[in-house]
């Protein structure tokens, strides 16, 4: 059922305010978290420098952002996991191992987007 509470200014706030939260949290318990937000900070302002055109910035820069929303998710389930069911559990195991995959394939994107954009300008 839809909300019936109007969306305004003060709605979007606490949005971002929400947000905000998650991102700290993140930041301050997860330590791939942190790691690849340091790995953003470097390549999000290179790939911008060294993409040609709006396309390749958009690709080599949004790659990176996907990653960090991967992340964001897996940790978001792991944590639900921890909650849910303390004990070892196999379809908790495997949420997580699942949730996991989807960074590690996000992190091969990444990978592949670099590779594909920067080969030829280095290697032909």
């Amino acid at each position: 059922m839809p909300s019936t509470e109007p969306r305004g200014p003060r709605q979007i706030a606490r949005a971002f305010k929400w947000s905000m939260m998650g991102l700290r949290a993140a930041w301050r318990h997860e330590a791939s978290f942190r790691l690849e937000g340091y790995l953003f900070v470097l390549f999000f302002p290179t790939g911008l420098w060294i993409g040609h055109g709006g396309v390749e910035k958009a690709i080599l820069a949004g790659s990176l952002v996907m990653v960090l929303s991967a992340e964001l998710l897996n940790s978001a389930i792991e944590a639900i996991v921890d909650k849910a069911s303390p004990e070892f559990h196999e379809l908790a195991g495997r949420a997580k191992d699942m949730g996991s995959a989807a960074v590690l394939l996000l992190m091969c994107n990444v990978m592949l987007c670099w590779g594909l954009i920067l080969w030829p300008r280095f290697w032909n």
